[in-house]
Parts: structure tokens; sequence; C-alpha cells
């Protein structure tokens, strides 16, 4: 048997930086969430002809992309992460994914709750939502990818592949309402003098895109921090293995 060598652990100075910026982001959208609250529900004026349920739309919209950019930002890591095969780009896309599941499932059940009282259905197959049911499972298919493989080098480089490939049903979906008939509205901001919004519904809107930003960043900067932390761990457990065997 050979005599165990000793590990040492990573050094944590290089996280010290990044959790201090990270406490400030962390109360400015706290902050943030609770003004956009008010906005929402007390500041913005209701909706003429949909109602209060209208006020769905101001977490609904910044939530599809938020949904949007972190399954980009998959699409733009897993691309470094083949062509340099840092792991660091892999736990970095991982992360952004993980998050863009999270922020499309928030689409879909906010777009279910607005759609009942307005089109009197819960759901139905029309290009828009099947196109957002597909890619929330291109997406946890994503996440899946690698439970099963052999090692984690071929796992994160088939996430990857997976990850640049599934991008390209974004525009798809961006795209599904103008080229299909769909019970989904016209965009209602990028979509010509008929969709404008009103000045106080506008600014609602921009602020919640500014919070659901500010909270996706914070999120995504600590998840890949944990990421990173579950990668450290798994490679100590292998030397330890390996000095012990």
């Amino acid at each position: 048997m050979n005599e165990a060598k000793p590990i040492k652990a990573e050094s944590t100075r290089s996280i010290v930086p990044r959790l201090t910026w990270l406490d400030g982001l962390f109360w400015v959208t706290a902050i943030a969430i609770f003004v956009d609250l008010y906005l929402i529900f007390l500041w913005v004026p209701k909706e003429a002809i949909q109602g209060n349920v209208q006020r769905i739309f101001y977490f609904h919209l910044p939530a599809a992309w938020i949904a949007y950019l972190a399954f980009f930002l998959v699409f733009l890591f897993g691309i470094f992460h083949l062509k340099t095969r840092n792991p660091k780009w892999d736990h970095y896309a991982y992360s952004a994914a993980e998050l863009g599941v999270v922020f499309t499932s928030v689409t879909i059940v906010t777009g279910i709750i607005w759609a009942k009282p307005i089109f009197g259905v819960w759901w139905v197959w029309d290009a828009r939502l099947t196109t957002t049911a597909l890619l929330w499972l291109v997406y946890v298919g994503y996440l899946m990818v690698g439970a099963y493989a052999v090692s984690g080098d071929k796992a994160s480089r088939l996430r990857s592949a997976v990850g640049i490939l599934g991008f390209a049903v974004v525009p798809i979906n961006y795209l599904s309402v103008s080229l299909w008939d769909t019970v989904h509205i016209e965009p209602i901001v990028i979509g010509g003098d008929d969709t404008f919004l009103s000045a106080d519904m506008r600014l609602t809107l921009y602020f919640s895109l500014a919070t659901f930003t500010a909270l996706f960043v914070f999120l995504l900067v600590v998840r890949i921090m944990l990421r990173e932390s579950e990668a450290a761990v798994e490679e100590l457990d292998q030397e330890r293995e390996t000095a012990l065997s």
C-alpha cells in the first residue's frame, strides 16, 4: 500500500472579493424587489380591459426574457467549454441552465394563471405554448445529461453539445407568435404602433426587467460558487482515494 499523501485544500482567497460585491448586490436586489412589488400592485394603473389579472404580465414577460438570457449564456459557455476544455465554463453553463429552467417554469405557470380568466382555458397546444414546453424539456434534458455517464469529462462535453444545439429552440419560440396563428398576444414592447404600453406600464415593466436581471445575476453567481465548491470536493475525494490506494 502506498503511503498516504497530504492533500492541500484550494485557497479561498479568490472568493472573498466576490462575496464583498455579492453582498451589495443582494441588498440592491432585495430593495428592488420590494419597490417592484409596490409598482406592480399599488402604483401602476389597472388595465382597462383585462383588469387586475393583467398585473401578472410584469412577472411573466421578465421571467421569459431572463430564461432567454440564461439559455444564451448556456450556449455561449458551451462554446467556450468545447473550445478550451476548461471545466469552469461547464460550471457556468450548468448553473445558467438550472436558472433558465426555473425562470421558464415561472413563465409557464404565470402564463397559465393569466390565460384562464382571459382566454377561458389553462393551456392550449399552440405554437408559443408548445415551443415553450419544448424549451423547458430540452434544458431539463441538458441537466440530466451525464447523470449516468462514464466520466465527468464526457458528461460535460455532451452537456455543451446539448446546450449549443438546444438554443435553436429559443428564436423559434420568440418568433412563434409572428410565424403562426396563436392565442398568445403579439409582442407589445417591440410590436409596432398598435402594441404600445402607457408610460406608467412601460416604466413598471422596465423596472421589473431590471429587478429580474439583478436577481438572476445574484443567483447565478451564488450557484456558480456552489457548483465550483461541489467540484472541488469531488476532486479532493478522488485525490484522497488515489492517495490511500
